[in-house]
């Protein structure tokens, strides 16, 4: 469900008209509702209200700070993959023992303000980031919380390039490996070994690879406190897929309630904490990136909607293959008919096109679209590339609305470069 519909035939996020946000913002920008954001984070918090549970909102997939703050008041914890997420996560009011600090590159500077900040835990995913942690800790007068991610060799049968759980895959610690790294780990005195991590994917809409890999994990948990681990925690970290295709004959991934019963079955009688690091779940349909026609082309073979908008505002499509539903700001006439159109950018890539023969009702030049289910891994992803600034990002409330990230300037972008005397 989302917070986006027309009203008076034109699409409002809330109670504001976009073409409002056109008039004060200009195009392209990305639109978020608070209150899907809401929603959406309370019925994946409220799926496991009944058990010991930590839901780490995922920084990656939308790092504003408003939104993080927004997050943080409904009790959100967060799960950040770097020193600048860390920053953010803090900025916005998340405390460190609402934070876990997860991926395979921590710098040791990292280490030492993730235990500055008095994180919950840091998910270590191999044994020379252990030793510098351990290194780390130590020097500080410390000792580190971790858990250590393992693969458990499942597939998640998502896009390849966000599948982490497979043999292959850099995440974790090889499953064979497993046992013999926990002992390692509570053999070094600036490590406290809390728990395990696992995270097999992204926009998994099949409960069956979770239900693999949370089987083989809880069976670790049993093996390990059979040789005298202690394990107190589960950090199943995230990957629940969503909607992004809202035609009837859509498929409709799991319901977070169904994900949690499942969840209950596999591991409810183990006692344990579990923790979560939904982002996807909670962002994606809670934002939408809206573009302007510039013009309106005749190929030879094909018709072209050139956008304002390019890759490097929204790169999902050109880098995952994406598929995002389009719909204009102006809610078509009753049997308007449909045409079939590209939809590209200005980027001077072929890469740069969003869409191949979708229908939309007839489009003219300067009309307004908007692209759904953006807001996860939207604006996070976005680059300068062709020189082309940051578009904005805009929270809607109700009837109010306020830029979160302005539009800066060209004269802006190029002040944070210097050239030398000698040039």
């Amino acid at each position: 469900m989302h917070h986006f519909s027309y009203k008076n035939g034109s699409l409002h996020a809330e109670d504001v008209s976009l073409t409002s946000i056109v008039d004060e913002v200009g195009t392209p920008f990305y639109c978020y509702s608070a209150a899907t954001l809401r929603r959406h984070y309370r019925v994946f918090a409220d799926a496991f209200a009944s058990q010991d549970a930590l839901v780490a909102f995922s920084v990656k997939s939308l790092s504003n700070l408003a939104v993080l703050r927004l997050l943080a008041k409904e009790g959100a914890g967060a799960d950040v993959v770097s020193g600048g997420e860390l920053m953010r996560a803090q900025k916005a009011g998340i405390p460190g023992p609402r934070i876990v600090f997860s991926g395979v590159g921590k710098t040791r500077e990292e280490m030492a303000s993730a235990l500055d900040a008095d994180i919950y835990q840091v998910n270590v995913e191999s044994v020379p980031e252990l030793r510098a942690l351990n290194d780390v800790a130590l020097a500080c007068g410390k000792q580190a919380p971790i858990a250590l991610r393992v693969n458990p060799d499942v597939s998640a049968g998502a896009h390849n390039k966000i599948s982490t759980g497979r043999a292959e895959d850099k995440f974790g610690i090889a499953w064979s490996q497993a046992h013999e790294v926990f002992t390692l780990a509570a053999s070094l005195d600036g490590i406290n070994v809390a728990g395990i991590d696992v995270h097999i994917g992204s926009q998994i809409t099949d409960l069956a690879p979770f239900e693999r890999a949370f089987g083989k994990v809880t069976n670790l948990v049993r093996e390990l406190r059979n040789a005298g681990h202690k394990i107190t925690r589960l950090d199943l970290g995230g990957g629940l897929g969503i909607p992004y295709q809202h035609s009837s004959d859509a498929s409709v991934p799991p319901h977070p309630s169904v994900y949690a019963d499942m969840i209950k079955k596999i591991a409810g009688s183990l006692d344990l904490q579990l923790i979560f690091e939904p982002g996807r779940m909670i962002a994606g349909n809670a934002g939408i990136l809206v573009a302007r026609v510039i013009y309106v082309k005749q190929g030879a073979a094909r018709k072209f909607l050139i956008l304002d908008a390019a890759m490097n505002d929204l790169i999902r499509p050109a880098l995952y293959d994406a598929w995002h539903d389009i719909v204009p700001i102006d809610e078509p006439e009753v049997g308007a008919g449909k045409v079939l159109y590209d939809l590209v950018g200005p980027v001077c890539e072929s890469g740069d096109t969003f869409a191949r023969d979708r229908p939309l009702s007839p489009t003219a030049e300067d009309a307004l679209i908007a692209f759904l289910t953006a807001g996860a891994y939207g604006a996070v992803q976005s680059s300068e590339y062709n020189s082309r600034p940051l578009i904005p990002e805009v929270l809607v409330e109700g009837d109010k609305f306020s830029v979160i990230r302005k539009r800066p300037s060209i004269e802006e972008m190029l002040a944070k470069e210097e050239i030398p005397d000698w040039l």
